[in-house]
């Protein structure tokens, strides 16, 4: 698919909204979804594995998901940590759109989508999921990561799925290199082609 496609902030086409059944946080959910955006027909097989493999989000505090399409990372967590906050970040406007509407229906007040400049930037997060958005380019990526990855707190950790053949090692080397030595990058787990890579920020 071409990133211009959801990767826009207005996607092009009509946004119509069609009902969409998942499972989400071990049970049947009925959301809304969309054309014009990534997956948009359910929960893709990269964020499948991460909210399978990823432990619990931090219980409390400040949880972000970057690129949040029509909202499954955001909503899980969400719903397994009731009393966090819970802020998901897109730069496809309808997606934003979507991902406050599908936690509107699910009853969560917890979450918070919005485009990445309207995060407060002296926010700091205690758990980090993404499926992050491989397909826009090396330099728009690292840049997308280097925005957030530093805004962990002390002690927080941000979990990352990226396929073997679109360059999870290659990342996890990158990031290393990049990142201050107060963080550490890790290989978590690999399951079905995905790696889920693990990047923490020290206590102090």
């Amino acid at each position: 698919m071409e990133s211009a496609h959801y990767f826009s902030a207005q996607p092009a086409g009509p946004f119509t909204r069609k009902p969409l059944t998942v499972e989400l946080a071990g049970a049947q959910r009925t959301l809304q979804t969309s054309s014009g955006i990534f997956s948009p027909d359910g929960v893709d097989k990269g964020t499948a594995v991460l909210l399978a493999d990823v432990p619990a989000p931090a219980p409390q505090g400040n949880l972000l998901d970057i690129g949040c399409g029509w909202g499954p990372i955001a909503l899980t967590m969400a719903l397994r940590a009731p009393h966090a906050r819970v802020y998901a970040v897109d730069v496809n406007e309808r997606c934003v759109t979507l991902t406050n509407e599908n936690a509107a229906l699910l009853g969560l007040e917890n979450v918070t989508a919005s485009t990445p400049g309207e995060v407060d930037p002296e926010l700091r997060f205690d758990t980090i999921w993404s499926n992050p958005p491989i397909r826009i380019g090396k330099d728009e990526l690292h840049a997308l990561l280097l925005l957030w990855l530093p805004r962990l707190a002390p002690g927080g950790s941000a979990w990352l799925v990226v396929q073997k053949n679109l360059g999870s090692d290659s990342l996890q080397r990158w990031l290393a290199e990049e990142l201050d030595s107060s963080f550490t990058v890790t290989r978590e787990s690999t399951s079905k082609s995905f790696r889920i890579l693990r990047v923490r920020k020290a206590s102090r």
